[in-house]
């Protein structure tokens, strides 16, 4: 079941990609979600791209 403050969706990807998300995914002891979901956010600070949310919880963490 998906957490409710999450975005579900499907992704088509090809077996060959899907298999080398698996065994990272295995190596670094993440489900091939979280491992998917971690690379996105790398792959968006590598361009400087910080999500909002994240954004505001590090703004709540100063303020503590």
């Amino acid at each position: 079941m998906p957490s409710p403050d999450k975005k579900a969706f499907l992704l088509r990807i090809d077996p060959p990609l899907w298999a080398e998300l698996e065994r990272l995914a295995a190596a670094e002891l993440r489900s091939v979600n979280a491992q998917t979901e971690f690379l996105l956010r790398e792959a968006l600070a590598t361009r400087g791209i910080v999500p909002k949310a994240a954004r505001r919880k590090a703004t709540d963490r100063k303020r503590d």
